[in-house]
């Protein structure tokens, strides 16, 4: 999308960038990471299972939902910063401030904070639930039923 010069134009020094890159970072790079944890923790610490499959999936909704209230938050504030940054008046002159763009902007930074709290939780989560895998006996997390 950003390669479309009239995204671009509209995009460049907005918050849409920061929604793109973190729409990389949160949705792919950590979702992967995170799946890659959840696989090789059980294996390298000889368990057949992470301690609760329960938080896994709590875990995994929390970061879905922050991942996108994160991201449409920052993409939604981007736009609105790119279109009040544009608009001029019939002198030609800037209709809107830059402070008065930051001061619209404020609604859409308290919803990427909600969005960072529900990743950080998730987040706290998955560390309790590795704590517990590593520090479990092997004997009490059974391997889980081949399908």
């Amino acid at each position: 999308m950003m390669a479309i010069k009239t995204v671009n134009a509209l995009s460049h020094y907005t918050d849409w960038t920061v929604g793109h890159v973190h729409s990389g970072a949160l949705g792919w790079v950590a979702m992967v990471s995170i799946g890659s944890l959840y696989h090789l923790v059980p294996v390298l610490f000889g368990h057949g299972r992470m301690y609760s499959t329960s938080l896994v999936n709590v875990h995994f909704w929390l970061a879905t939902i922050g991942t996108v209230l994160y991201i449409v938050s920052m993409w939604i504030s981007g736009v609105m910063q790119g279109l009040m940054w544009r608009a001029v008046n019939s002198d030609g002159t800037l209709t809107y401030s830059f402070v008065e763009s930051l001061e619209a902007s404020y609604p859409f930074y308290f919803v990427r904070f909600l969005g960072g709290c529900f990743f950080l939780t998730g987040m706290l989560i998955m560390a309790y639930n590795v704590l517990r895998t590593v520090k479990a006996p092997k004997e009490s997390l059974p391997a889980l039923a081949e399908a």
